[in-house]
């Protein structure tokens, strides 16, 4: 039976709508397939965090939170961005979900002028506005032919963004404009301001974030996947209703 260690960064204080359970659902879906999965919680300021001396992690999360709860947790976050960034060239599976793809980028800029960087695992920046950004998305991926779906709430511009997570957009805001490409995909990292939660919203990227945690440790996947009948049915119903209120808007 195969041990899966996830580590999910600051559960209590990046948990907006609900971010927790793109990790319950995570972790169930491994289960199902025989994994033993252990989730380590990470709070800021842990002075001798479990992260040390136990290897390398094989999933990485960090969920939505508020403007000054993504600063505070950036603030923490910094000590590890070389393991993040190790992490990363290593192929080891990341999401960073809601405001927690901010932090990814070379650099945060707020409306009052002032600064602050993020990790640097990409050149992208966000520049926060006055005014949010709020609404359903609909779009698709190249990972796989189904669309995308998802609410966002944000109020950043992310600018420079070389390799989108959403290449299309029918619905919704993008990285800098209303229809354009959303979030950032590089190898097995993922991140989007998609929130809901995303993997349960979306159970194509579950299975997809799923596949990507078992092949790098060298398991053979199972053709097809197991699929989470529950989950597939109401993204069912959530694409139709999306499909229709776009064909609705259509000249």
């Amino acid at each position: 039976m195969m041990e899966i260690r996830i580590i999910h960064f600051y559960p209590d204080l990046m948990n907006l709508y609900g971010s927790h359970a793109n990790v319950k659902v995570l972790r169930r879906y491994l289960e199902n397939m025989g994994c033993t999965v252990t989730v380590q919680r990470l709070s800021p300021g842990e002075k001798e965090p479990l992260i040390s001396g136990e290897g390398e992690p094989d999933f990485v999360f960090m969920g939505a939170g508020t403007e000054r709860s993504a600063r505070a947790a950036m603030e923490d976050l910094a000590r590890f961005d070389t393991s993040l960034k190790s992490w990363a060239r290593d192929g080891i599976a990341m999401l960073f979900a809601g405001t927690a793809m901010e932090l990814l980028g070379r650099e945060i800029r707020e409306p009052d002028g002032s600064v602050y960087p993020g990790i640097g695992l990409a050149e992208f920046v966000t520049e926060h506005q006055e005014r949010g950004m709020t609404g359903d998305v609909y779009g698709y991926t190249e990972l796989y032919p189904q669309a995308m779906v998802g609410f966002m709430n944000k109020s950043g511009l992310i600018r420079g963004v070389e390799s989108p997570l959403l290449t299309r957009l029918k619905l919704g805001w993008g990285n800098e404009r209303e229809g354009g490409p959303e979030g950032f995909h590089q190898g097995n990292v993922f991140a989007s301001e998609l929130t809901g939660p995303i993997l349960v919203k979306n159970p194509r990227l579950l299975e997809t974030v799923a596949a990507a945690v078992l092949t790098r440790r060298g398991v053979r996947l199972p053709d097809p996947l197991p699929r989470d009948t529950l989950g597939w049915e109401a993204y069912a119903v959530t694409e139709e209703q999306l499909r229709l209120r776009i064909s609705e808007k259509a000249p």
